[in-house]
């Protein structure tokens, strides 16, 4: 997965958007009003920042050596991942998926539940 499949990808989960709070270089993606995930390229390498399970977050970065503690963000609750090829494609879809899950459960009781009646609760809870 590359960056541009990375933000397809981000923008195919049910309500996702994106803004550049960080400046031109830093995609922003988000549910609502809440960030669940970031895309920007250094070197010519794509990056994304996911939250994350804190207990899973230790064992990605474990597992892969392109999944890293998150860059400029609570290391505890987010991973920074490298896209240079090294992560499986299926992987990757199920932390951008996680992250996303993370954040809708945090949403306000209205927020979820009007997500839910939109797109139905399969495709908001992806774990």
């Amino acid at each position: 997965m590359d960056g541009d499949q990375a933000k397809d990808y981000f923008l195919s989960l049910p309500g996702a958007w994106f803004d550049f709070p960080f400046g031109p270089d830093v995609y922003v993606f988000k549910i609502k009003k809440k960030m669940f995930g970031t895309l920007g390229w250094e070197d010519d390498l794509a990056r994304i920042n996911l939250k994350c399970d804190p207990d899973q977050a230790v064992m990605l970065r474990d597992i892969f050596p392109g999944v890293l503690p998150g860059y400029h963000m609570n290391k505890t609750h987010w991973n920074t991942v490298l896209l240079d090829g090294s992560i499986p494609v299926g992987e990757l879809e199920r932390m951008i998926d996680l992250s996303y899950t993370l954040v809708v459960e945090k949403l306000k009781r209205d927020e979820r539940l009007c997500l839910e009646v939109e797109f139905g609760p399969a495709a908001i809870y992806r774990r």
